[in-house]
């Protein structure tokens, strides 16, 4: 199973910077030496300025680009301009190009980073510069890898900046499931949201989770799934607000995995925020979503094998 990460492309932060950067370099370690020898890793490459510019506006990209956003914008992202930021953002939106593309050939794949839901057309927002699902999901289709594409968005945060950026564009299907009072606080309507009441827990998040994919599989009928891993729906989230378990969170990535299976849908995973006190927990979750999904891809392939057979 292919694994794309951007770990060499980091970005300075100021100390006591809510950012948990460190998730990722730390991720891929534990991966690497996790003995784990069906993932394969592939350093990202950076998306290209016209394919930005398919998705957000070509004055927004132009001034992320050259450092000239005003103050007020770069405060609404929450990360401090540099070049490194626009090389980091860059490389991640590249993993999950490269992701869906690699799904699309191969069933499954996993970008370490992404799921930066909250860029919109003409503006970032909470730590998301470009809109790499967005940006994924619009190049498989305009490149005829993929007919339908279905968003699946379980960060405890709406993902406001890709139903912003899908709407009315033919082809896709945006699907957020998550934290009712949490930010953003002016959310944009996806297809299909399901927003849930503080300190939701394992049984009313997996039950709610279950209907909306049922739902959001038979209205769309997808060919390829992006799906958004958050972490931040652990109650140990200092930002999430719910309070799922990390056995809770396990059932959660196995269902959606479950579920593209049994559509004979790809399946492109990105990791979405996690924002525990511990950063050894966000960790721990992001491993677990990766280690669930390359078992679920492994059982996938025995399966056409034995269907040959």
């Amino acid at each position: 199973m292919d694994v794309f990460h951007s770990t060499r492309f980091t970005l300075p932060l100021p100390a006591g910077h809510r950012f948990p950067m460190d998730k990722y370099r730390l991720l891929h370690e534990r991966l690497s030496v996790s003995g784990a020898a069906a993932l394969s890793f592939v350093e990202a490459p950076a998306v290209s300025l016209e394919l930005l510019a398919a998705v957000h506006a070509e004055d927004y990209v132009r001034q992320v680009c050259d450092g000239s956003l005003s103050a007020r914008d770069q405060r609404r992202i929450g990360l401090p301009w540099s070049p490194a930021l626009i090389e980091r953002a860059r490389r991640a939106a590249g993993a999950t190009v490269a992701a869906c593309d690699a799904a699309m050939n191969r069933g499954v794949a996993v970008n370490l980073a992404g799921g930066t839901h909250h860029a919109g057309y003409a503006r970032g927002a909470g730590f998301c510069v470009f809109n790499d699902v967005a940006i994924g999901a619009v190049q498989a289709r305009a490149s005829g890898l993929a007919q339908r594409v279905l968003i699946v968005d379980c960060d405890v945060h709406q993902g406001d900046g890709t139903a912003e950026l899908l709407a009315g564009r033919t082809g896709f299907y945006t699907f957020s499931i998550h934290a009712a009072r949490n930010y953003p606080h002016r959310k944009i309507s996806s297809d299909c949201d399901i927003a849930l009441a503080d300190g939701t827990g394992d049984a009313v998040y997996l039950d709610a989770l279950a209907e909306g994919l049922e739902h959001a599989f038979s209205a769309q009928r997808p060919d390829l799934v992006i799906y958004i891993a958050g972490a931040d729906v652990y109650a140990g989230d200092r930002l999430g607000r719910l309070a799922v378990s990390k056995p809770g969170i396990v059932v959660r990535d196995e269902m959606v995995c479950a579920a593209a299976a049994a559509g004979g849908a790809a399946l492109a995973v990105v990791m979405g925020g996690g924002y525990a006190d511990l950063l050894t927990d966000i960790v721990d979750i992001h491993y677990q979503t990766v280690l669930t999904v390359a078992r679920s891809h492994a059982a996938r392939r025995l399966q056409d094998f034995s269907g040959i057979a």
